[in-house]
């Protein structure tokens, strides 16, 4: 398997795997594919990286800017990450993460944030920092992963594509 950065023969795939990650997952308002289009419209994707073994795309990952409240810059989104159904917890998804995360570190971030499940991305050092608040969710489901300190505070907002429905 090769992670690699996404290219124009991979949007497709791109969205037969999110669409195909997300179908079954109660709490999804299943429009993760239309978000990823709205960021690549948008030219907002900062990073995006495929896994593809044997010529065949397993699993994407997203990252694009948000912005903070207090003026801080340099700090992204992670997501969405998609990985096929069939080859899901075999560490396809960890190592997306992880080289997008050190591209992120490379790119000069100085840090990441997301809306997801603390007792999967706790393994990348994500932890809900109360002085940030990401407003219309629970914040035990806000996790951010600082690559500097200080931790700014305030709120967050995602881009406008993240409200895409089609």
């Amino acid at each position: 398997m090769i992670i690699r950065k996404e290219t124009a023969a991979d949007i497709a795939a791109i969205e037969e795997v999110t669409i195909a990650a997300f179908q079954t997952l109660a709490i999804s308002q299943h429009t993760e594919q239309f978000v990823i289009q709205a960021l690549r419209q948008a030219r907002v994707l900062a990073v995006s990286l495929v896994a593809e073994f044997g010529g065949r795309v397993l699993g994407h990952v997203a990252f694009s800017p948000i912005t903070l409240s207090d003026g801080s810059p340099h700090w992204y989104s992670l997501g969405p990450i998609s990985v096929w159904p069939e080859y899901q917890r075999q560490g396809i998804g960890k190592s997306l993460v992880h080289e997008g995360l050190c591209t992120l570190k490379a790119l000069g971030a100085r840090g990441c944030a997301l809306v997801g499940d603390p007792n999967y991305y706790q393994r990348f050092g994500f932890r809900n920092q109360p002085q940030l608040v990401y407003e219309g969710i629970p914040q035990a489901y806000f996790l951010v992963l600082p690559f500097v300190e200080p931790v700014p505070q305030g709120t967050v907002v995602f881009h406008e594509g993240f409200a895409a429905r089609a």
